[in-house]
């Protein structure tokens, strides 16, 4: 008990102190000096009573009184405190004995019923609730469900598509409400999925007959109506993705729009609107070219799912929105990295392999008007496809691959026609630059295009005469060709007066420059080597027309002498006649 005689001395301490600050402070009060003198029988006679009411007004009793009570109380608190230390103290003696003696039940009891701390209740952990996933809750989904609700909305807002549309993907938004984020966790699936697998995703789950209800419902909307639907399913996409990348990526916090409930119900009829009607998704182009959330790198996957959907449509409205939209980011260094680039063949290569692809490609080249492969297109992909032998990786093979269909394609068209003539001379504009970058493979290909457009219009020869000054050398491999390969290239040529006007014009351009001392010593080789090559085709042109002539000749006198053989073996006809 030493410990609470120590506790009860220390209380005694302090009402010791609280005292006799009591007495400091009634001496500050006036009263400099308390004394008891003992009492006597007889007092002095003259000495003077104290007034009472004089102690009654200056409180002293009352805080006398109240110092007492407040010693009494901290006593029984004292006491209290005691009574407490005993107790604990012997629990926990006899709660250690238990122990020893295998007896823990009863010493517990004894302790709760002395006073001691009750030990707290354990909450039981709430069941957790079973994982749903897509399928599960795509096999349970009815057509005729579905289809009863779409009649139903469609009498509703007979004149209101756009209602009735976001009315549909309602019905899917409450059907896949119970979907949770970690059971369809799309952000993982988009970036380590390969094409070929994220084309699926995640509409192989919907029920066939779910799936034609639906896109036959879709397509009776009004295209407007469909274009406008699509571009807020794809904004609430890259919604969610922000959100997704501000919490990996531990960026500030910003009022981020909530996500959807059901971002399957978001993706399944996303999909199905693109597969469907497909077109909607070139009539965004611009939009998704001039707004840069659809064009940074990391929402690649998602505008290569968009476009694998739509491709699954129409093959040419795939090739068109990757040729315009995705082939671009190949010459932008920010974004030209081996995985983006591995993701955008990924996307060509599946459209390419698809049945009759090549046929339905040629034949849809141009539409309305925009080339399926525009030039700009095709000379992305002539770099790519021949580079620099120090400059190639592995994607040059599979570029190597994939251009001649999406050169033919590019090449495809009605000739003599006023828009092909813009696309031939914009091809021999970027070609002829190509041949004379001195990069061996881009030459032979560049210079093969080059020849290829001369052969179409006689436009393009009349172009080639205003760019042959600024592009010689380049001017010289195209000369070469046309005398190595007179035969194949010339074969079915209906004229050849537009290529011989042109070689004239370049030998007196040629002899103008040789004449010019600076320009002509610094490009006399070359003017040397294009002369040469002028002079050889014009004396196989020269060759060719007199041949010409000869055979006009021969075939004249023919006719002649067929006409006398006649005359001499019917001698009466004409005089019968």
């Amino acid at each position: 008990m030493d410990e609470n005689s120590a506790i009860i001395e220390a209380i005694l301490r302090e009402d010791g102190l609280a005292t006799n600050l009591n007495g400091h402070q009634s001496q500050d009060s006036g009263w400099k000096t308390v004394s008891y003198t003992k009492r006597r029988k007889n007092p002095p006679k003259n000495s003077v009573q104290p007034s009472l009411t004089a102690f009654h007004d200056s409180d002293v009793f009352r805080s006398v009184d109240q110092h007492s009570e407040d010693r009494l109380r901290r006593s029984r608190e004292v006491a209290a405190a005691a009574a407490m230390a005993a107790a604990l103290q012997s629990a926990f003696r006899s709660k250690q004995h238990s122990y020893d003696d295998d007896s823990g039940a009863e010493s517990s009891a004894g302790a709760v019923e002395n006073g001691g701390a009750v030990e707290k209740k354990v909450k039981p952990k709430k069941p957790k609730k079973p994982k749903v996933s897509v399928g599960d809750v795509a096999s349970k989904m009815d057509a005729d469900d579905l289809a009863a609700f779409l009649l139903d909305i469609s009498a509703s807002y007979e004149t209101h598509h756009d209602i009735q549309l976001m009315r549909f993907a309602d019905y899917f938004g409450r059907a896949f409400a119970s979907v949770t984020a970690a059971s369809f966790p799309w952000v993982k699936i988009f970036k380590e999925s390969t094409v070929g697998k994220l084309i699926d995703v995640p509409l192989s789950h919907i029920p066939e007959a779910v799936y034609k209800t639906s896109v036959d419902w879709i397509n009776q909307r009004s295209f407007e109506a469909v274009a406008s639907f699509v571009l807020w399913l794809l904004d609430n996409i890259h919604a969610d993705l922000e959100i997704h990348q501000g919490t990996v990526k531990g960026s500030k916090k910003v009022a981020q729009q909530a996500p959807s409930k059901s971002q399957v119900a978001i993706f399944v009829v996303l999909a199905m609107s693109l597969r469907r009607k497909p077109e909607v998704l070139i009539s965004l182009l611009s939009i998704m070219k001039e707004n840069p959330k659809y064009q940074a790198q990391d929402k690649l996957p998602v505008t290569i799912w968009v476009i694998a959907q739509a491709s699954q449509g129409d093959l040419a409205v795939g090739l068109y929105m990757s040729t315009h939209m995705l082939l671009p980011m190949l010459s932008v260094k920010s974004s030209c990295n081996p995985q983006s680039r591995g993701l955008i063949l990924q996307l060509v290569e599946r459209i390419l392999s698809s049945p009759k692809a090549h046929s339905v490609l040629i034949n849809g080249a141009v539409r309305k008007g925009e080339r399926l492969v525009p030039p700009s297109a095709l000379e992305l992909l002539m770099r790519a496809t021949f580079p620099a032998p120090s400059a190639r990786v592995k994607a040059t093979e599979r570029f190597e691959a994939v251009y001649p269909t999406l050169k033919e394609v590019a090449l495809a068209g009605s000739m003599g026609s006023k828009a092909m003539k813009q696309v031939l001379l914009q091809i021999m504009k970027f070609s002829i630059k190509a041949a004379g970058e001195g990069i061996l493979d881009l030459s032979r290909e560049a210079v093969d295009i080059f020849t290829w457009c001369l052969n179409q219009s006689p436009d393009c020869y009349k172009q080639w005469d205003l760019i042959y000054l600024d592009n010689l050398e380049a001017s010289v491999l195209v000369l070469k060709k046309l005398s190595n390969e007179w035969k194949e290239l010339f074969a079915k040529t209906p004229s050849l007066e537009p290529l011989k006007d042109t070689l004239k014009s370049f030998q007196q351009k040629n002899e103008k420059e040789l004449s010019n001392g600076e320009h002509g010593a610094r490009h006399h080789a070359s003017l040397k080597d294009a002369d040469k090559y002028c002079k050889v085709i014009l004396g196989r042109l020269s060759r060719g027309h007199g041949c010409t002539i000869s055979k006009v000749f021969a075939s004249a006198a023919l006719a002649v002498g067929a006409a006398a053989g006649f005359a001499l073996l019917f001698p009466n006809l004409q005089s019968s006649d």
